[in-house]
Parts: structure tokens; sequence; C-alpha cells
């Protein structure tokens, strides 16, 4: 049976790096995933997902366990991330070939046909640059629950606050994204992408994915 994260913890604090390598295993796509959601550019986003583990590691004998350990993970990764996109200014056009579009693509019938593959991407392209012209709090929050599919309960403990400003902050974020791809002529593309961009998805909490 796999080790829960407590366990791996409590043994990587003991001085276990396997222990510690593990837990790298098990979250770094997620945390590489969500750094190039809020970072965009590629190799910057892979260095903040690999310092966001070294911080981890190097603070660990401080995680007192009162959160989950990929809550307290993410902590580090979203204020990395939000760090670095300060610095590179996110906020420019995204095209249709950025990776971080493939992880915000919503599963559809007919994906295999390339007309329609390409209007799905250009949709998301455009829905991605949106989300990143939103004020930090709004942007960083939405990527959280509606991409990255974290639980509003879980997100509120990555950004200390509570579940009420979370939903708050989606449903805020939802009416400026809709405004602002009405203008576009693309009032569609939330609808379009459903429960993707709503966060109602029911959320995953841990594990790689």
């Amino acid at each position: 049976m796999a080790e829960t994260d407590r366990e791996l913890v409590d043994r990587a604090r003991a001085g276990d790096n396997a222990a510690f390598a593990e837990l790298v295993r098990r979250y770094a796509p997620r945390v590489r995933r969500l750094a190039r959601h809020l970072v965009r550019g590629h190799a910057d986003a892979d260095d903040v997902a690999q310092e966001a583990f070294v911080r981890a590691h190097q603070a660990l004998p401080r995680f007192d366990g009162r959160s989950e350990f990929f809550t307290w993970l993410y902590r580090i990764a979203v204020n990395l991330s939000l760090n670095r996109a300060r610095s590179l200014n996110v906020r420019r056009a995204v095209a249709i070939d950025d990776p971080s579009i493939e992880g915000a693509l919503a599963p559809r019938d007919g994906r295999d046909d390339p007309s329609t593959q390409l209007e799905e991407r250009r949709l998301v392209a455009a829905l991605l640059e949106e989300i990143d012209r939103l004020p930090e709090s709004l942007r960083a929050t939405v990527t959280l629950v509606c991409i990255d599919h974290v639980a509003q309960d879980k997100a509120a403990e990555v950004f200390g606050c509570s579940v009420g400003t979370i939903a708050w902050r989606v449903h805020e974020a939802r009416r400026r994204l809709r405004e602002a791809l009405r203008s576009r002529g693309m009032e569609d593309a939330l609808d379009r992408f459903g429960d993707r961009a709503a966060g109602t998805r029911k959320a995953r909490t841990g594990g790689a994915g």
C-alpha cells in the first residue's frame, strides 16, 4: 500500500531523502502545471517549480502538519509563481501552441477533428489571455480552482482566507472574464468549456494528475 503524504513527510523530516523524492515525484507534474499557468514562460515556470521543492525541503523542519502537505507546497509554489510573474509581466498574447493550453483544454467529443481542435485552442488561448489580465488574487484563485481543480476549501488553505472569499473570487473572475470575452466576440468561451471554467467539477485534493 502506498504511503500517505504524512508518512512520507515524517520520514523526510527524519532525513530520509528517498521519502522526499517520492513527494517530489507525486506532486511535480501538478506544481509545474500550476507554475506554467501563473508564469506562462515555460523555462521560467519550470525554474519556479524546482525552486518550490527546494524551498519546501529547506522548510520541512518547520512544517507543523496542521495543513496537508500539498496545500502547504502549493502556497509556496503560488507565492514564487506570482513573484516571478510580476517581474516578467505575463499579460501578453497567448499563442495557440502555448504549453499551458493543453492543461486547460476540456475533454470533448470530436477532439481529433483538426478544425474542432484548432477552434478549442483558439478559445482557450483567448480565455488564458483574459485570465492573465485579472487582478492577481482573482487570477491565482481561478487558476487553482477552475483550471487545476483544487477544491475551494483547500484553495482557502493555500491562500489563507475563508471559503467564502474563494467563492467570491471565482464568481467575480467569471463575471469579468465573461465581459472581456464578450467584447472579443467570444462570449460563449466559458460555457464551451463548462465546469472546467466554472470551478464546479469535483476537485482533486492531492496526488499527481
